[in-house]
């Protein structure tokens, strides 16, 4: 005897499966962002996203996971913005500039969001090694970025590419970190005026040549 229930496909069921996922990973942020990620239960998330309980467990381990998808696709985003500049030919200047905008997209303006992630990375011990992890990425894509920079005369070589690289990354994460204190909406402006003060740094060295010298 045949079973009521249709058999899906694989597509069908891949689809399926993504979506509901998606569905538990939206829901999660906007509760994350409105309650606080310690107010909200595992069971908020199921009930936001129409979901039941168990299903839960079948995308994400913990709550905290739902951290590390988000993540996995701003590194997705990055390699993706990082893979465009190499193909078009962009110079590294203006993709750097243009970072900002593209990596603070929502939910990343959302200044709650951005104190939940910095807050677990710091603090949660179940996500803290995959965060660094995931971030240990995040800095070989920029160094590989700022070593194509310096291949092209476009930022300075008298330091290493890892270097400035850390340096980048240390000035978005501060700007972030300052920004969430004040929750306002001054985000791309202040990333804006971080990339002025960096560039001024990162801008090729001008070696006076001996003729120039004043005698």
């Amino acid at each position: 005897m045949q079973s009521a229930t249709p058999t899906l496909s694989p597509n069908r069921r891949e689809r399926q499966s993504f979506e509901r996922r998606e569905r538990l990973f939206r829901a999660a942020m906007e509760l994350f962002a409105h309650k606080g990620f310690a107010e909200t239960t595992v069971e908020d998330i199921t009930n936001a996203a129409d979901l039941g309980k168990g299903t839960f467990f079948n995308y994400f381990p913990s709550k905290e996971h739902i951290l590390l998808a988000f993540g996995e696709m701003q590194l997705a985003k990055l390699k993706a913005a990082f893979e465009e500049m190499r193909s078009a030919n962009v110079p590294v200047p203006v993709f750097m500039r243009s970072l900002g905008a593209r990596m603070t997209q929502e939910p990343m303006r959302n200044p709650a969001i951005v104190r939940i992630l910095l807050q677990a990375f710091l603090t949660d011990s179940s996500v803290r090694e995959p965060m660094l992890n995931l971030q240990n990425r995040v800095i070989a894509i920029h160094t590989e970025m700022i070593r194509i920079g310096q291949s092209r005369g476009e930022i300075r070589n008298d330091l290493p590419p890892e270097v400035i690289a850390h340096v980048f990354r240390q000035t978005i994460f501060g700007t972030l970190l300052i920004w969430t204190l004040h929750a306002d909406s001054t985000l791309l402006s202040r990333m804006e005026d971080s990339f002025k003060v960096l560039w001024s740094g990162l801008a090729p060295r001008v070696t006076p040549s001996p003729d120039s010298a004043v005698p």
